[in-house]
């Protein structure tokens, strides 16, 4: 039953991604809003089609701390599930994403439209300080830039690899920086096309003012959302009856 639960989502996820993107198609002739729009339709949509077919439910925790305006969000990345599930969350969202993303058709340029921040992992100090002043920019149109500090999906429970780029662009930006923990690697682990019923959790951390000192927010930042995915790691575990000392691939 897991197995047939799981093709039936991907092959709805699939065909709902696919008829989204002809719908979004005259978002090229639009501001850039109406691109994010459809993609947060696309994420709710998402939700809806786990919870019907593979009983996947959503908690999400400390939505009141969420700031108004501008803002850095700075997610745990366990799984595909939060690239389109954290849009929902802000009224005026974008991404960081690789500049690979960017090249494929139609996907990459709808990225373009809605003016996601590429960034080139190659580029050294230089691609560095682009990346920056380009985030900075679009941070002060009172957007909310959402950023995985990992850099690529690690599985739950694996040792945390936190890149100081972040903190680099938090010093740039000069605003609040937004926190989220979560286990969505439990129930949509990466390199595989298994989806496992229970509820995902979503966990919103303390903000971080701005003004801290770069090695100072890094390590607040890192220790927030880790000590508070382990706890939900462990939550999800004991909900799937899993070993909590071992961790899903």
């Amino acid at each position: 039953m897991l197995i047939i639960r799981s093709v039936l989502f991907n092959v709805a996820f699939y065909l709902n991604t696919l008829i989204l993107m002809i719908i979004a198609l005259p978002t090229f002739f639009m501001p850039y809003w109406g691109i994010v729009g459809i993609a947060k339709i696309w994420g709710k949509i998402n939700l809806w089609l786990l919870r019907v077919i593979v009983g996947i439910k959503v908690d999400f925790r400390g939505l009141e701390k969420i700031p108004k305006g501008p803002l850095l969000v700075a997610s745990k990345h366990q799984s595909a599930w939060e690239t389109f599930v954290i849009l929902s969350l802000f009224e005026n969202p974008l991404y960081i994403l690789k500049r690979e993303l960017q090249w494929i058709p139609i996907f990459g340029w709808f990225t373009i439209k809605a003016r996601s921040v590429p960034v080139n992992r190659g580029g050294g100090a230089a691609a560095l300080r682009a990346m920056t002043a380009r985030a900075r920019h679009e941070i002060m149109q009172n957007r909310q830039l959402i950023i995985f500090p990992e850099g690529t999906r690690r599985a739950a429970g694996a040792e945390p690899r936190y890149k100081f780029g972040i903190a680099h662009l938090y010093a740039g930006a000069n605003v609040p920086c937004l926190p989220i923990a979560l286990n969505s690697g439990l129930f949509w682990p990466r390199r595989t096309f298994l989806r496992y019923p229970g509820t995902v959790i979503v966990e919103i951390c303390d903000v971080i003012p701005p003004g801290l000192d770069q090695d100072t927010f890094f390590a607040t930042l890192q220790d927030r959302i880790e000590t508070a995915t382990a706890r939900l790691i462990e939550e999800g575990r004991r909900e799937l009856g899993a070993d909590p000392v071992i961790s899903r691939p």
